[in-house]
C-alpha cells in the first residue's frame, strides 16, 4: 500500500459516496487509475464493505448497554459454541473476546428496558456457559468512528 492508496482510503472513509471520477480528481489520477486502485483495494480485503451509518436514537433504539461476561468452560468445543451463539445475537452491534478477568465486551443496541429485560433474560442468560453478566449504560457518546488515521506520508 502505498501513499497513493492511502490518501484513496481516507478519502473514502469520510465519503463511500463519492463517484469515482471525483475520487480521481481529488487524488490527481485518471479515472480508470482510480477504478483499478479501488479495485485492487477491495480485492485485498483493505475495503471491507461500503456501509450507510444510521443514527441509532432517530431509528428508535434509544439504550445502549455495554455488557461485560464471564464464562464457564469444560473444553474448547464449548468456547466456540458461546461465540457462535453470541454473534446471532441481532442486538449486538460488537462483540470482542478479552484478556483478563472477562471474556467478552458486547455493545448492545435495544429500544428501551423493557427490550433490554428481554435480551437479557430470553437471549444472553439462555447461552450455556454464561457465568457473570455486568451492564453499564451509555450516558453520551462523545466519539463514535470507524475512520482509522492512515498516514499519507
Amino acid at each position: 500500500m502505498d501513499r497513493t492508496d492511502r490518501r484513496i482510503l481516507n478519502i473514502l472513509q469520510e465519503n463511500g459516496r463519492i463517484t469515482n471520477s471525483k475520487l480521481a480528481g481529488e487524488i490527481g489520477i485518471s479515472p480508470p487509475a482510480m477504478l483499478e486502485r479501488v479495485k485492487r483495494l477491495e480485492a485485498s480485503g483493505m475495503i471491507r464493505q461500503y456501509a450507510a451509518l444510521v443514527d441509532r436514537e432517530k431509528a428508535g433504539f434509544g439504550l445502549l448497554a455495554i455488557i461485560i461476561i464471564s464464562v464457564s468452560l469444560n473444553n474448547i468445543t464449548s468456547l466456540k459454541e458461546v461465540k457462535r451463539q453470541l454473534m446471532a445475537l441481532e442486538e449486538m452491534q460488537e462483540c470482542f473476546q478479552l484478556t483478563g478477568d472477562v471474556d467478552f465486551l458486547l455493545k448492545v443496541a435495544v429500544r428501551d428496558m423493557p427490550s433490554y429485560t428481554r435480551f437479557i433474560n430470553d437471549k444472553l442468560t439462555a447461552i450455556p456457559g454464561i457465568q457473570n453478566i455486568r451492564t453499564s449504560f451509555v450516558l453520551e457518546t462523545l466519539k463514535s468512528t470507524t475512520v482509522l488515521p492512515l498516514d499519507e506520508a
